[in-house]
C-alpha cells in the first residue's frame, strides 16, 4: 500500500475516534444536565430519596457563605413546605475533565412573600465526578445575583 493509501487510513481512524469523543462528550454534558433538573425537580417535591441518589455522601454545599453537609441539607428538605415558587433553569455550561464535570450557571426563583410576587436569580457552580454508580454531586454552591 503507498504512503497516501496509509495516510488516508491514519486520517479516517483519527477523525472516526475524534468523532466517537465528541459524542461521548456530549452524551456527558446531556446526562449531568439532567441530573441538574432532577435536582431541582426533587428538591422542589421534597423528595430526599431522589436527591439522596444525586447527592455524594461526602457533598460540600455552600449556601450564603456557610458549608452545608448532605445530611443537613436532606433535613431541611424534609421538614421544608412544599415549595409554591417557580425554579427555571437558565443557560448553564457543562465542561468535563476525564471523570469530573464543572457545571456553572443561573437560574430564577420565583415565589410569594407576604403576598406579593418576588423573583431572585441565583449564580451556581456545581462539581460532579464519576463513580461505578454513575454521576454524583460532590460539591456546590449559590449566590444571589444583585439585581
Amino acid at each position: 500500500m503507498s504512503t497516501t493509501g496509509w495516510l488516508r487510513i491514519v486520517l479516517c481512524t483519527l477523525s472516526l475516534s475524534a468523532f466517537a469523543q465528541e459524542g461521548n462528550e456530549g452524551g456527558t454534558e446531556a446526562a449531568i444536565r439532567a441530573l441538574e433538573h432532577e435536582w431541582v425537580e426533587g428538591q422542589s417535591r421534597n423528595d430526599n430519596h431522589a436527591l439522596d441518589m444525586i447527592f455524594d455522601n461526602t457533598l460540600v454545599y455552600v449556601e450564603y457563605g456557610n458549608l452545608v453537609t448532605k445530611g443537613e441539607y436532606l433535613a431541611r428538605i424534609k421538614v421544608a413546605s412544599p415549595q409554591l415558587s417557580e425554579i427555571v433553569m437558565e443557560p448553564m455550561t457543562v465542561r468535563t475533565f476525564g471523570n469530573t464535570a464543572i457545571v456553572v450557571g443561573t437560574y430564577r426563583e420565583q415565589d410569594r412573600l407576604g403576598g406579593k410576587r418576588r423573583v431572585r436569580r441565583w449564580r451556581f457552580i456545581d462539581t460532579w465526578v464519576k463513580e461505578t454508580r454513575g454521576w454524583v454531586l460532590v460539591a456546590a454552591g449559590a449566590a444571589p445575583l444583585a439585581e
